[in-house]
């Protein structure tokens, strides 16, 4: 069975030294009084108390913090470390203990860890700021001390001449980045309030130039236009098959609710009847055009013949140039694959007609021969669409 500690002399000597004796009760700024060695469950206004009663008040609070650290504490702890954890769970409260790291540690049975671990609880909210308090820092060092003394007084030889101290990097927490503030409160009077030692007001913090979350939103905002450019410059930009638009054209700002995103600036009105440029001859792949609603053969928006009509909307997505399946050398060659593969699945067949029933090898010719026409169907159909078209670039 795990055993129960009790609260030592060395516990509340420590206690006492760091709360300070209250004789009148105080109110605290959440609303709460506080008397005698910081005692706030039974404190109210106009109480008051003796030096000897708000021992006892102390000792009375003490019986529910040393029961937390027996509940949850499973390492086996001498006096001395467990007199510091009930200081130093009193100060920062059970509920707090409960959720700390030192308290990890102690189960982990990392003692120098959890010992090291309590010098971290040293800041307290002070003048809308959250701040290291010089007395925290001290409070924290004597509760260590006591936690790393030896219950016997024996302390283990560590001669410098052999074991010679080197810096920690690991323990660069441990040191406040900045000063501790010197704080100072009264235990007189009707209001418990603290103040700085030397009478001075909080430092005004100045904020010189954007902060880190402006910084990092104008960074995101500048990658953002870096990717997506400005729809202004997407339209601007010349693209094969129509003519480049003249430096002088550009969008207007502010257009009109029935106007063109597209309108020639008024210093340049002859630029409307420029001539195309002259189409280039067809490849292989051809680069496909826009076709008109309702066209028989419309691949995503692209046929393969017919004249080339592109309203002012469209020159937005003109960027990017698919090229359409439609070229004469492909047709053809399309259609004698076809020719191939019909011819192919009948002779197939007629090799194993001598066999009896439908067999899988029957299937596969069958199918052969149905892919094979349906493929020489379909280039005959648009090559003679691409022969019998009068205009095949699509000019007027």
């Amino acid at each position: 069975m795990k055993p129960r500690y009790q609260v030592s002399r060395a516990a509340v000597d420590l206690i006492k030294r760091f709360e300070g004796y209250r004789m009148k009760a105080a109110q605290l700024p959440d609303g709460r009084w506080t008397l005698g060695y910081g005692h706030t469950l039974t404190a109210r206004a106009g109480a008051s108390v003796s030096e000897q009663d708000a021992e006892a008040l102390l000792l009375y609070d003490l019986i529910t913090v040393a029961h937390t650290v027996n509940e949850n504490v499973y390492t086996p702890l001498n006096q001395n470390q467990f007199d510091a954890l009930v200081c130093f769970a009193f100060n920062i409260g059970a509920e707090n203990f409960v959720r700390s790291d030192v308290l990890r540690r102690l189960n982990e049975g990392a003692l120098l860890q959890a010992a090291c671990e309590m010098e971290v609880w040293r800041k307290a909210d002070f003048e809308g700021e959250r701040i290291v308090v010089d007395a925290l820092v001290r409070r924290r060092s004597a509760e260590k001390a006591l936690f790393l003394t030896p219950p016997d007084g024996h302390w283990v030889a560590a001669p410098s001449s052999v074991l010679r101290p080197k810096i920690d990097h690991d323990a660069g927490r441990l040191v406040p980045s900045q000063t501790p503030a010197a704080i100072v409160t009264a235990l007189t009077g009707d209001k418990a309030v603290a103040l700085r030692a030397d009478g001075s007001a909080a430092p005004a913090l100045t904020v010189s130039g954007p902060s880190a979350s402006e910084q990092a939103a104008a960074a995101v905002g500048a990658r953002l236009e870096a990717i997506l450019p400005d729809e202004a410059t997407v339209a601007s930009t010349p693209f094969q098959g129509l003519a480049a638009p003249s430096p002088s054209i550009h969008a207007s700002p502010e257009p009109a609710a029935d106007a063109t995103p597209f309108q020639l600036t008024p210093e340049e009105p002859a630029l409307e009847s420029a001539a195309p440029p002259a189409p280039a001859e067809p490849s292989l792949f051809e680069t496909a055009r826009p076709a008109a609603n309702g066209s028989l053969f419309n691949l995503g928006g692209f046929s393969t013949s017919g004249p080339v009509e592109l309203e002012a909307q469209d020159v937005a997505f003109a960027h990017v140039q698919p090229h359409a399946f439609g070229g004469v050398s492909l047709l053809v060659c399309l259609g004698l694959l076809g020719l191939a593969l019909f011819g192919g699945g009948i002779l197939w067949n007629l090799s194993v007609a001598a066999s009896e029933g439908v067999s899988l090898v029957k299937m596969f010719g069958w199918g052969a021969s149905v892919i094979g026409m349906i493929c020489f169907a379909t280039a005959a159909y648009l090559l003679m669409r691409r022969l019998g078209d009068p205009d095949p670039h699509g000019e007027d």
